[in-house]
């Protein structure tokens, strides 16, 4: 996600694109010119920029639904496999997440009730020739909307019919082992995928079931790790014994502690255990790396928007913290003075030592 740059706002999420889906504007436009010509490359980039206007409606199926819930959607990204709503967390009501869920794809159902109303034909022949410029383009949205629907409702974690089957676990089992259950079934539909990708050399169904095995199993760790944060505090998970900056080190300095510790982030403490931000070694090697010279001091690249929390406040506000991007989160005094640092590795720790 990190190579991706918004378009703007809409309905109060950051509608984002990622790089690679001009690729495949670039991939579809040099196809089609090579069959049919200037027009063919014209009409088939029309045709997939209105197939993501088509995903991106989608997506916010999901996101107002969500809002109604009292759960915002800072972001929605497109990709070149679909799109991406980034919600602040799930609902853990399964009846909330089964119309979470279900709002993505009643929009695609909208819209194909929309063109068959403007007068998109329905012929068989048109879904066989789907991906062609033959038929006429509200016939080829209009079933594309219809494939939409039905893909996703297939109950497969991570997708919409996944999150549906999740739900409906979780009204006799508890979320992780639903979860559990529903990711191994995503999984096994990836493989599907996969195998059908490579035999029929379609790189798109390969891509997609790379993606959805990846979500499944990330998903799956993300929720237990959530159940087991549940019942850890902050103090229970800090690191205490690290090395830190000073405003006065320098870029030499901190490259010193880079090979002297096994840290990652170096915390830059002012006067009275004050934190002034954390230094990372990625941004460390690519000032070396850079312009910048050993001399600048180390607090002209350190990472300055800290979230910090107390000790006695829940690991489930820590892992929130993180999945905003945050380097570290800082474990504070009820003064305020940092007594020790939280990030995803010791997170990662914690939970192989607490699942044992």
């Amino acid at each position: 996600m990190t190579w991706s740059f918004t378009l703007g706002r809409l309905l109060g999420s950051e509608l984002r694109v990622h790089v690679t889906f001009f690729l495949l504007l670039a991939w579809v436009g040099f196809a089609a010119y090579s069959s049919g010509g200037l027009p063919a490359a014209i009409e088939n980039l029309v045709f997939v920029l209105a197939l993501f206007a088509c995903v991106v409606a989608h997506e916010f199926g999901h996101a107002l639904m969500a809002r109604r819930y009292g759960i915002k959607t800072p972001d929605i990204t497109l990709l070149p496999i679909g799109g991406l709503a980034r919600l602040e967390r799930m609902p853990e009501k399964p009846m909330q997440e089964v119309a979470v869920a279900l709002a993505g794809p009643a929009v695609n159902i909208a819209i194909w009730i929309v063109l068959v109303a403007l007068g998109a034909g329905m012929p068989f022949e048109t879904i066989a020739q789907i991906d062609s410029t033959g038929p006429a383009l509200l016939n080829r949205l209009a079933y594309v909307n219809l494939l939409l629907a039905a893909f996703n409702m297939i109950p497969a974690f991570p997708m919409d019919g996944g999150r549906v089957f999740r739900a409906l676990l979780c009204l006799k089992m508890d979320r992780v082992k639903a979860t559990k259950v529903a990711a191994i079934g995503g999984q096994m539909v990836a493989v599907a995928f996969g195998f059908w990708g490579l035999s029929t050399g379609n790189p798109l169904l390969v891509l997609i079931a790379v993606f959805v095995f990846v979500a499944a199993n990330s998903e799956s760790q993300d929720v237990a790790m959530r159940s087991v944060a549940r019942r850890v505090l902050a103090r229970d998970a800090m690191i205490t014994e690290f090395h830190a900056l000073s405003p006065s080190d320098t870029l030499a300095t901190a490259a010193q502690a880079v090979i002297h510790t096994t840290q990652h982030e170096f915390p830059v403490m002012g006067a009275d255990d004050h934190l002034m931000g954390f230094l990372t070694r990625e941004r460390l090697f690519a000032a070396l790396a850079g312009d910048h010279p050993r001399s600048d001091p180390a607090t002209s690249v350190m990472v300055t928007d800290i979230p910090q929390v107390q000790l006695t406040s829940g690991l489930e506000t820590v892992l929130d913290g993180l999945h905003k991007g945050a380097p570290a989160i800082a474990v504070c005094s009820q003064a305020g003075n940092m007594v020790g640092y939280i990030t995803r590795e010791n997170i990662g720790e914690l939970m192989v030592i607490r699942s044992r």
